[in-house]
């Protein structure tokens, strides 16, 4: 018998459990940088080093921490379920944990890319991008990043899972940054919706939703309990 589809969209909620700093704080600063200036075309093309610099240190802390339970507890969902995870972070911890079907809807921080040819993307084994290293084109390798004004090009097949899931959870995102927070409502609306945070996002009217108020690592454990066969 085929597997019931579960399909989770995570944001920085969930990583933050595991000292990664969530992006983008209250005064719409970047780690101290304005997003314009190391989330854009137009900041890259002002100056690379300094964006290549950014995303280097974010990588090198992505690669000094851990998965947290919430991150095992979904990877674990995989023996019951035909499990999705559609995550809006761009560090790899749903993998490291042993997510095996993860679509990245903002890019991926240990990936690089040709700013000649987009389709160009290859795996970093280090923390490092440098000013002169590049693609087998010849152009400058850039972080493999969805900036502001690009195209988020993973949301159709994220779209796609999200209409044939049999349960939909969100997990740590404040459901305010689109397209990604609209994914909820490709969901067929007889489904239960689970949606774990802190504090619980407004969304709107969605039907079958069942908020779980607590930490990622918690609420997925309580989902656990709630969705078992």
């Amino acid at each position: 018998m085929a597997k019931k589809k579960l399909v989770v969209l995570t944001g920085a909620g969930i990583s933050a459990e595991s000292g990664i700093k969530t992006f983008r704080d209250s005064n719409g600063l970047w780690e101290g940088h304005d997003v314009m200036e190391v989330a854009t075309p137009e900041g890259w093309q002002k100056n690379k080093k300094l964006v290549l610099d950014f995303y280097n240190q974010r990588r090198k802390q992505s690669l000094e921490v851990q998965p947290n339970g919430a991150h095992y507890g979904l990877a674990e969902l995989e023996k019951d379920f035909d499990v999705t995870i559609v995550t809006q972070n761009v560090d790899n911890l749903h993998e490291r944990a042993g997510s095996s079907k993860v679509i990245h809807l903002h890019g991926e921080l240990c990936k690089s890319q040709s700013t000649l040819d987009p389709s160009l993307v290859y795996d970093l084994n280090h923390w490092e991008i440098k000013l002169g290293d590049k693609c087998e084109k010849g152009s400058q390798l850039r972080p493999f990043i969805v900036w502001f004004g690009e195209m988020v090009t993973m949301m159709e097949p994220a779209a796609r899972a999200a209409q044939e899931a049999d349960i939909f959870a969100v997990i740590g995102t404040s459901m305010l940054v689109y397209p990604a927070a609209g994914l909820i409502q490709y969901a067929s609306k007889e489904i239960p919706k689970y949606i774990i945070d802190v504090k619980i996002p407004d969304i709107g009217h969605v039907q079958k939703l069942i908020p779980i108020e607590d930490s990622a690592s918690i609420g997925v454990s309580k989902m656990m309990s709630m969705i078992k066969p």
